[in-house]
């Protein structure tokens, strides 16, 4: 069993001391054979896993972690993901990608096959054996797995299962720094049993935030059950634009404008409509152009209309996709932005005036995220009722010549302690044999 002592404080944060319950029953009872990792000497072998049934947030997440964590060390990394698109975005050295047939989430946040005619069961029985192959295959020291404890409709437990009984390969929960509303959460982890899933097959729960900021354990009781295997690794912000990013073909490389300008983002695109219209309507400050990011999932009706309101302005340029956000976000003199945890992470990291306009369907986690940080100086926050050109016009004026503020200290450190903690996991296992 994991305990305190797996990581040093200088590695990560854990949760803090609780009452146990009935769930320390149940991680108590849990015994795991752990056998050596690999041959001395060789490399670590690392796989991370990412559902990715809507948007590029959580196959981002896991190709900056893969990033951080091949950065000096002798390791192969294997991106197990739902999103075709992972394919084209750059990666770092000795990385490679198994896409699984894609499944769509809709509005009301349920879960269909995206392009084939099969069911939703014949789908996911079909991703969960291409996972199990390609990791029996890559037999890794290190599984992460981002957010969906289970994977899509549970297609990750039975794979879990045979890794824990199996003893070698270290397991590790990822989650971001916001879920939803603390009824949200309850609700979904209950019916998925996720509090069960972590405790029978995971060794950690790493949370991608700064416990000051939000803490998961203690606004949410059933990731409080699990407690005692949660760390904070702080937010991954340092470290994305000096060396741990990954690295940009030069052929995907779209270079900032040389003079000032604003910018706008909207995530993958796909319900950021509103946002883009009202930037692309507003008026950029004096002396300065506006970039506007669409994503690669913007229907193309929407893309349409935005470039009908560009028609013949030379102060906005419109772009699909920048596979090299940060240096747009770093360069530009004031941002508009929607809420998406690598977004944000890019801003808080960058330190430039920022007003989120965030998503609150079908999920608050963005509108918690921004209000958090707004409350600590980090960003303004503008609700997406009240969203107009006019209204982004009179911010962006105003901000561009805004003077800095301190903003309350926030951990960006996670890119560099996660490295860490991995190191932590196998060298806990290497002791237990």
């Amino acid at each position: 069993m994991i305990g305190s002592s797996a990581v040093h404080p200088r590695d990560g944060r854990w949760s803090s001391n609780r009452t146990h319950g009935p769930a320390d029953a149940m991680i108590r009872r849990t015994r795991v054979k752990v056998t050596t990792t690999g041959p001395v000497g060789g490399p670590r072998r690392i796989a991370f896993y990412s559902h990715d049934t809507q948007g590029l947030g959580h196959i981002r997440r896991n190709i900056t972690l893969a990033a951080a964590m091949s950065a000096g060390e002798d390791c192969d990394i294997l991106l197990l993901t739902g999103n075709p698109e992972a394919t084209t975005l750059p990666l770092p050295d000795r990385t490679d990608v198994v896409t699984l047939p894609t499944v769509a989430k809709d509005k009301r946040g349920r879960y269909a096959a995206r392009v084939m005619g099969s069911s939703l069961r014949r789908i996911t029985a079909m991703r969960s054996g291409i996972i199990d192959a390609a990791l029996r295959a890559f037999d890794p020291d290190v599984l992460v797995v981002d957010k969906a404890a289970g994977g899509v409709c549970g297609e990750l437990e039975p794979v879990l299962a045979r890794l824990r009984a199996a003893g070698r390969t270290r397991t590790v929960l990822g989650l971001r720094d916001i879920l939803d509303e603390p009824d949200v959460v309850h609700r979904e982890w209950r019916d998925q049993r996720t509090v069960e899933t972590i405790t029978a097959f995971y060794d950690q729960v790493w949370v991608y935030g700064d416990r000051d900021v939000h803490d998961l354990t203690a606004e949410h009781p059933l990731v409080g059950a699990v407690g005692d295997r949660v760390v904070f690794t702080g937010y991954l912000g340092e470290g994305r634009a000096d060396g741990l990013r990954p690295r940009v073909r030069t052929e995907q490389r779209v270079r900032p404008p040389a003079g000032p300008y604003v910018l706008g983002l909207v995530g993958g695109g796909q319900d950021g409509l509103a946002v883009a219209e009202a930037f692309a309507g507003a008026r950029p400050p004096a002396g300065h152009s506006a970039v506007l990011v669409t994503g690669p999932y913007l229907p193309r009706r929407h893309r349409e209309r935005l470039r009908a309101l560009a028609a013949g302005r030379t102060d906005l340029q419109l772009l699909e996709f920048i596979p090299d956000a940060d240096e747009f976000i770093a360069g530009a003199a004031a941002v508009v932005s929607m809420a998406g945890y690598n977004t944000v992470c890019e801003l808080l990291q960058a330190r430039v005036p920022a007003l989120l306009v965030p998503r609150v369907i079908p999920r608050r986690e963005q509108w918690i995220r921004a209000e958090r940080l707004a409350a600590r100086g980090a960003c303004d926050l503008l609700d997406p009722a009240l969203l107009t050109a006019d209204t982004l016009t009179t911010w962006l004026a105003t901000a561009v010549s805004r003077p800095a503020t301190d903003a309350a200290p926030i951990d960006l450190s996670g890119l560099h302690r996660v490295p860490g903690l991995c190191a932590s996991l196998l060298q806990e296992a290497h002791r237990a044999a």
